[in-house]
């Protein structure tokens, strides 16, 4: 169930999948799965500076598992999941280490799946993720209950105070126990979590389309930026500011491709 998409990011429940110029990060960790791949040659990561250096294609780094990366000079597509989202738990379950490099035969396969990476783009990168991440995971259908709650959680994300379980339970028309539980078999994700990430999938997509720090956070319904730009850093180990940066580093790339 794809979400949206904006310049350089593709949004899934509980998950964002942004691509670009390469970069280098110190030792961090952050509260999701994360693949990182560079689309041509070899990207280096490890757990911290006294270990060696892994050297791959791709890699998927386990939840909160301390990291660095130097992918610089490379083209690189990162992906960000909730671990208890249905694609978190698919790449928990096949690669279980704290760091999994990806072999060079399945890397191969990947990029060939995503095709140009010069002109890379949501409609590439979605056909992906189902093929390749979510293999064997059948299609659910959302309870007409769930999609009352999604529609109105896109209408009213801005407006902390109306998400409120006991109204999202009487917009479902179910009971809160049984909201939780078909919304988790629908969506693939917990209620919570979903909301969180639905959240930071907004100010990521309004900050990607050129949006201030400042409205994107209030469009999403964090209380202001100081507080988008800590949950930013503990769930994706990244800043608004730093992706604001980012947005203009694949501006100059698409200009430079065209």
């Amino acid at each position: 169930m794809l979400i949206g998409a904006a310049p350089g990011v593709l949004l899934w429940p509980a998950a964002m999948i942004v691509w670009g110029p390469g970069y280098v990060s110190s030792c961090h960790a952050h509260h999701c799965v994360q693949l990182v791949m560079v689309m041509n040659g070899r990207l280096r990561i490890r757990s911290n500076p006294v270990d060696p250096w892994i050297d791959c294609g791709a890699a998927v780094v386990r939840a909160d598992a301390k990291h660095e990366v130097d992918a610089r000079d490379q083209m690189v597509l990162i992906a960000f999941v909730e671990s208890e989202s249905e694609l978190g738990a698919a790449l928990s379950e096949r690669f279980a280490q704290d760091i999994t490099p990806i072999g060079p035969t399945e890397v191969s396969r990947w990029r060939n799946s995503l095709g140009n990476p010069a002109n890379l783009t949501a409609s590439q990168v979605e056909p992906w993720v189902r093929a390749h991440l979510l293999t064997g995971n059948k299609a659910t259908r959302i309870h007409p209950g769930v999609k009352r709650v999604l529609r109105f959680l896109r209408e009213e994300l801005a407006t902390e105070n109306t998400l409120t379980l006991d109204k999202l339970a009487d917009v479902a028309g179910l009971s809160r126990s049984h909201l939780m539980h078909v919304f988790t078999s629908s969506v693939g994700v917990p209620l919570r979590p979903y909301i969180l990430w639905l959240r930071l999938q907004q100010g990521c997509a309004d900050l990607m389309r050129g949006r201030s720090v400042t409205e994107a956070a209030h469009s999403a319904g964090f209380s202001d930026a100081a507080h988008m730009t800590r949950t930013f850093r503990r769930m994706l180990g990244t800043t608004p500011r730093e992706l604001v940066e980012r947005r203009h580093q694949i501006q100059g790339t698409l200009l430079r491709s065209s």
